[in-house]
């Protein structure tokens, strides 16, 4: 006769080897570290998230047309652009995080995400 702890646990040891753990859609998120910034020659690009409308420097853009814009303040291909990004009232999870996503595609940028602001 098994005990009914035996076949517990040698159907929890079947799950677990069984599972795949997969990362689906990952964003990495840094914390922001401490000590002073280092210095750069590019001025920061302002995006303002709103839960309807996105602007970069007050222009109105869609995220679409999100690298095409970011492109045209950078001197070349190469050089990492400081994107700071204030959230307004009412924006969710999933539009920041679509933000981010489409921020990766843009190329080299280094993204602070401020908070939200009336």
């Amino acid at each position: 006769m098994t005990s009914l702890i035996d076949v517990i646990f040698l159907l929890l040891l079947f799950f677990m080897l069984s599972s795949t753990f997969s990362r689906f859609a990952e964003v990495e998120i840094s914390a922001a570290a401490g000590g002073a910034a280092a210095p750069s020659d590019t001025p920061p690009a302002f995006l303002r998230l709103s839960p309807d409308t996105l602007s970069l420097n007050g222009e109105d853009v869609e995220i679409a047309g999100l690298k095409p814009a970011l492109d045209a303040l950078r001197e070349t291909e190469e050089t990492e652009t400081p994107v700071l990004v204030s959230l307004r009232d009412g924006v969710n999870a999933q539009r920041l995080t679509d933000l981010l996503v489409a921020l990766r595609s843009v190329g080299p940028v280094r993204v602070t995400v401020l908070g939200t602001a009336s």
